[in-house]
């Protein structure tokens, strides 16, 4: 929530060697349409279902992080049939603090992206990396306030009211959990509870992360995702 498609650059080198990659950005984020709010869940995951009828894809294995697992667990719980594996990294299937994520809304509409964009970054990486990683982190902080403020709002309030734990155990494709290890926004402790919920899951732990896990520790989170899919 808050960036784009460009956010899963560092996977492409390797990931394309070896699968067809589609990537897209949700609505209200990136080149997307920002229709107004609010959103709800069901609203993310039905554009990802039209995405794939336009391009005439009948089943696809699916990995998104963080809100992209959130759209990945609604996808394998309502549209079975269209799911061949899933990943899901540093998500989760409903907030700990839903009210977080309303106030959160308010903020953005009123004072704009900004606003919101260092307390952000405080959760999305650990203090190591945003000293020692300036220019990536940089990079991520113009995604995020470049973000129209309605879609990220809209976004919010999706979060606030997501609740997909009674979901979790209609899961039927093969599902990997990625968690990382020192992640603030969806603790890994949530990612062991999903993963025992969703029938036949696995729980990997991604060390020395935290939210964005994929730009933080790229290699190690490729290979999990790539065995996965093996």
């Amino acid at each position: 929530m808050g960036l784009s498609l460009a956010m899963w650059e560092p996977q492409m080198p390797r990931l394309s060697r070896d699968v067809r990659v589609i990537r897209y950005d949700h609505r209200g984020h990136g080149r997307s349409p920002v229709p107004p709010g609010p959103y709800q869940l069901r609203d993310l995951g039905r554009d990802l279902l039209n995405l794939l009828d336009s391009l005439e894809l009948d089943r696809v294995s699916f990995c998104g992080i963080s809100l992209g697992g959130m759209v990945g667990l609604w996808l394998a719980a309502h549209e079975p049939a269209r799911l061949d594996r899933l990943v899901v990294c540093c998500t989760a299937s409903r907030m700990l603090h839903p009210e977080d994520y309303a106030t959160r809304a308010a903020t953005v509409r009123r004072d704009g992206m900004p606003s919101v964009a260092e307390a952000v970054l405080a959760r999305w990486f650990t203090s190591s990396f945003m000293s020692s990683q300036p220019e990536t982190v940089d990079g991520i902080r113009r995604l995020l306030v470049s973000t129209p403020a309605e879609g990220y709002a809209a976004t919010c309030e999706a979060l606030a009211e997501m609740d997909q734990q009674e979901d979790l155990q209609r899961i039927g494709a093969p599902t990997l959990v990625i968690a990382a290890e020192q992640d603030q926004a969806t603790p890994p402790e949530q990612s062991q509870e999903m993963a025992e919920r969703i029938p036949r899951a696995r729980l990997a732990i991604i060390p020395s992360a935290s939210h964005l896990a994929s730009i933080e520790q790229p290699e190690a989170v490729t290979h999990k995702i790539l065995e996965h899919l093996r």
